[in-house]
C-alpha cells in the first residue's frame, strides 16, 4: 500500500479514537488544564504519533498526518453545523449544576464535579454562596457558566484573556 494512504488511514483511525475517548472520559477533562492534564496530553500525542505515521518519520509523513487531522476536523465541524442530529451525537449537552440556589447532586456526582471546583467557579464570578446562584451550567466546552440572581452584579469572564502589548514604531 502507498505510504501516504497508510498515513491517511492511520491518522483517521487515531482521530476518531481520540474523539471516542474524550466522549467517554468527559468534557470536564478539557477545561482548566492542570499539570497532570498537560502531561497526559503530551504523552498521548507522543504515543499516537507512531500509530499515525508508522515507520515514515519524514517531514512529509508528519505533514501528511497533520493535514489529514486538520481536514477531518474541518469536515466534522461543517457536518455538526449542518446536521443537528450529528452535532448532538458528537457533542454533549450543557448540564445544569445549580438552579435557583439548589445543587443538582445527581449531576454533580455523575460529572465528578467537586464542591471545591464549583465554589472556585462561583468565586471567579463574584459569588460566595450557593443561594446567590440563579443558574450554574457545565457548558459543552467544559467550562462552568454562572448566572447570579442579582441584577446589579456584573458577570466576569471565566477564561483568561491574553493582553498583547502595542508596539509603537
Amino acid at each position: 500500500m502507498n505510504t501516504y494512504i497508510d498515513i491517511i488511514l492511520r491518522s483517521i483511525s487515531v482521530y476518531f479514537f481520540m474523539i471516542i475517548a474524550l466522549r467517554i472520559f468527559g468534557k470536564k477533562e478539557l477545561s482548566q488544564l492542570n499539570t497532570a492534564d498537560v502531561i497526559l496530553i503530551l504523552l498521548i500525542s507522543n504515543s499516537v504519533q507512531n500509530a499515525m505515521v508508522g515507520t515514515d518519520t519524514t517531514l512529509w509523513g508528519g505533514l501528511a498526518a497533520a493535514t489529514v487531522l486538520f481536514f477531518i476536523n474541518f469536515v466534522l465541524k461543517k457536518l455538526m453545523y449542518k446536521y443537528k442530529g450529528f452535532s448532538d451525537f458528537m457533542q454533549e449537552k450543557p448540564e445544569i449544576l445549580i438552579h435557583d440556589g439548589n445543587l443538582d447532586f445527581k449531576s454533580l456526582s455523575r460529572l465528578n464535579i467537586t464542591a471545591d471546583e464549583l465554589k472556585e467557579a462561583m468565586r471567579e464570578h463574584g459569588l460566595e454562596y450557593f443561594k446567590d446562584v440563579k443558574l450554574a451550567m457545565l457548558e459543552i466546552d467544559g467550562n462552568i457558566s454562572i448566572i447570579s440572581g442579582d441584577r446589579d452584579l456584573k458577570q466576569t469572564q471565566y477564561k483568561r484573556k491574553i493582553r498583547r502589548k502595542k508596539i509603537l514604531v
